[in-house]
């Protein structure tokens, strides 16, 4: 009898311990990962529009962007005319910039790549996303908060001491369900908070649900703000390499 109930109990264990605990925290890599890939797809083909805020004015540009895994993306300007034309490509860790008026094409060096984009709040890297969030940092879960009725992982992303990256944190809060990134904060290398980004409008676009609108604030720059909206986009699309090529730049329309 007593062999039994030991025979049990050890089974009653085995089973026990061979479930999954609930409890225990997914992989902060893996939840990343798929946030990414949510807003990237193996390639994309999309149209935004981007308006700039300041204390006394705001002015808006639209463009086409396209892109293809981490290596490749390219931005054409649409609007308004006297931008439009303006071509920015990045190829792996290049980044140039054709500019028709002046029929000059200009690479942007790595050292330049914190400065603003197009006068934006926006940063140049945060425009062709030179840094790779899943590569380049080492990600961890520090706690769970409700965005919007969201319940979100909020993460701690600190970068590799030899990754060229422009930031020395960031903060992300991504749903557990959707994995919608709803909000992320960028710290300087010194820890201190540079910008705030709010993502919201959650709608259905090209194959996917996602958020759609998207708010950058400098948090020392009172009335500064830059909000940018996706109005078209698809995922997955065939996109050759060669499409994000310098002579491409001259010619995309």
């Amino acid at each position: 009898m007593k062999n039994h109930l030991l025979i049990s109990g050890l089974s009653m264990l085995l089973l026990f311990l061979s479930k999954p605990s609930f409890s225990q925290e997914p992989d902060a890599k893996a939840v990343i990962q798929k946030a990414y890939d949510l807003m990237q797809g193996n390639s994309s083909r999309g149209e935004m529009t981007m308006t700039i805020y300041r204390p006394k004015w705001k002015r808006a540009l639209s463009f086409k962007t396209w892109s293809k895994g981490t290596k490749y993306s390219l931005i054409y300007v649409t609007a308004p005319a006297k931008e439009k034309g303006q071509v920015f490509l990045k190829r792996d860790k290049e980044m140039w910039n054709w500019v028709p008026s002046i029929e000059r094409m200009i690479k942007i060096p790595p050292s330049m790549m914190m400065q603003s984009w197009m006068g934006s709040d926006m940063t140049n890297d945060d425009l062709v996303k030179q840094s790779s969030i899943v590569d380049d940092y080492d990600q961890k879960i520090v706690g769970t908060e409700t965005i919007e009725g969201y319940k979100c992982y909020k993460i701690e992303l600190i970068p590799h001491e030899d990754a060229a990256v422009v930031w020395g944190k960031i903060i992300s809060w991504v749903s557990v369900k959707e994995y919608f990134t709803l909000k992320n904060e960028y710290y300087d290398e010194d820890g201190y908070l540079v910008n705030k980004e709010a993502l919201s409008k959650i709608k259905n676009l090209g194959d996917r649900v996602i958020p759609t609108y998207f708010e950058m604030i400098p948090v020392d720059k009172e009335g500064h703000k830059t909000t940018m909206e996706f109005t078209k986009m698809e995922f997955n699309v065939p996109i050759e390499d060669g499409f994000f090529s310098i002579q491409n730049m001259k010619r995309i329309r």
